[in-house]
């Protein structure tokens, strides 16, 4: 007789996680839901539905008939993901704090909870991901909660689970989980992976899952939820007033209140200017807000950017990338945007230059470069910095061509034509 397999399964009160369990469920899993609150409701100032979602959770479990458990990771995602967020802003950088909730928390905190309290063999999530493992392979994965050193042994017997892009493209979350350990994934399912949003709410609404069918997309920072960002983050760090300054010509444009206020490529609201300006790039020091007239302007367009040390979700580099040094793979730092192909060199110490095939808007230090080969997730590097923009090169150009002329001129009026 098979043993029972249980699995937790977290559980957002919204669509997704509650099929996922749903799908569990039929599958003849013991199942446990569990919620997480992640933020602490007493200092919030905005919308908070974190009551309402748990409220959704819990009753989606009742009508399963399964059991609920709430867990609450408040200081955790305040001291791995909140307190990272404010500094990378700080440091004229724009952080991903879905990707390092998903690392610290879900597939850290969670998993580990779920093993050594809830007697859970696996863990599942309402992700719209794959893997290469079959779900009964999961059930045979050994959970190593910490490494046992940085670096794998040589003579270990390699059986790495590969994460895959969904059938569905389009709700494709591979780009969330680009963070998260090996160790994670091989006790991890994804119960979505091979279906489309449409039939997920089909599934739902033929379950009776209406209260949560009628919620919206989750939106805005993880756990924390949509508001004015300005509002929010000014709650958190001190105003740092400074200028914004015309890209082009070095015109003073107006002022603003944060340089952490602004992200590359979005519009700066600058008082008593009419036209549309777009934030080109930043000067922590001086305060500086770069701004350029147009959204595609070429101070916004680069094709190359160096990485952090790369996280492999195969733990090494793929072997490829460690014979030849250089790779020709897939990058995206936008969760729906196209796939760019691209080309990695390896550094020796573990961060990669990535070469675009061309200059893609809007390239953002703190974000993630997260790669790809074919369906596979290769795993990601922070963006630390970033090529010369087109307008640099073009000045760089004019200039040159300036000084050629000068030097022109100069020789013909050293030897005049007799």
């Amino acid at each position: 007789m098979q043993a029972v397999r249980r699995v937790v399964c977290a559980m957002s009160g919204g669509v997704d996680s509650s099929v996922a369990a749903l799908l569990l469920r039929r599958r003849g899993y013991d199942v446990t839901g569990v919620f997480m609150n992640n933020w602490d409701v007493v200092d919030e100032h905005g919308v908070c539905s974190a009551e309402k979602d748990c409220e959704d959770a819990y009753k989606v479990c009742q009508m399963l008939d399964i059991p609920f458990h709430q867990v609450s990771y408040v200081k955790e995602y305040w001291h791995d993901v909140f307190s990272y967020f404010l500094n990378e802003y700080e440091k004229g950088r724009t952080p991903n704090p879905d990707i390092l909730c998903n690392k610290h928390i879900k597939f850290n905190y969670l998993i580990s909870h779920a093993i050594d309290n809830l007697g859970a063999d696996a863990i599942a999530t309402g992700h719209y991901a794959r893997t290469s493992q079959e779900d009964e392979e999961v059930f045979q994965q050994k959970y190593i909660k910490h490494r046992p050193s940085l670096f794998r042994n040589r003579f270990e017997v390699r059986n790495d689970v590969k994460l895959l892009q969904a059938a569905d493209k389009f709700k494709d979350q591979t780009f969330f989980l680009c963070q998260i350990s090996q160790y994670a994934l091989r006790k991890t399912m994804f119960p979505l992976g091979g279906l489309t949003k449409d039939f997920v709410k089909k599934i739902a609404a033929e379950a009776g899952f209406h209260h949560v069918l009628k919620r919206k997309e989750s939106m805005g920072i993880c756990f924390i939820g949509e508001r004015n960002f300005e509002r929010f983050i000014l709650e958190y760090l001190e105003p740092q007033p400074g200028n914004f300054v015309s890209i082009e010509d070095g015109k003073i444009m107006g002022t603003h209140k944060g340089w952490f206020l602004f992200t590359l490529g979005q519009r700066a609201r600058i008082g008593g200017q009419r036209d549309a300006w777009f934030v080109v790039d930043k000067d922590v020091a001086a305060g500086t807000v770069y701004v350029a007239p147009s959204t595609n302007h070429p101070a916004l367009l680069r094709d190359l950017l160096r990485t952090d040390r790369v996280h492999w979700l195969s733990e090494d580099p793929p072997a490829e990338l460690i014979r030849d040094k250089m790779m020709e793979c897939h990058f995206r730092f936008q969760h729906q945007m196209a796939l760019m192909p691209c080309v990695l060199t390896l550094n020796q110490d573990g961060s990669v230059w990535v070469s675009l095939v061309k200059p893609i808007r809007a390239l953002t230090p703190g974000q993630f470069a997260v790669f790809y080969k074919g369906e596979e997730c290769l795993g990601s590097g922070k963006i630390m910095r970033l090529g010369p923009s087109l307008h640099t090169l073009q000045q760089g150009q004019q200039r040159m061509k300036s000084a050629a002329s000068v030097s022109t001129e100069a020789v013909e009026e050293m030897d005049p034509v007799s």
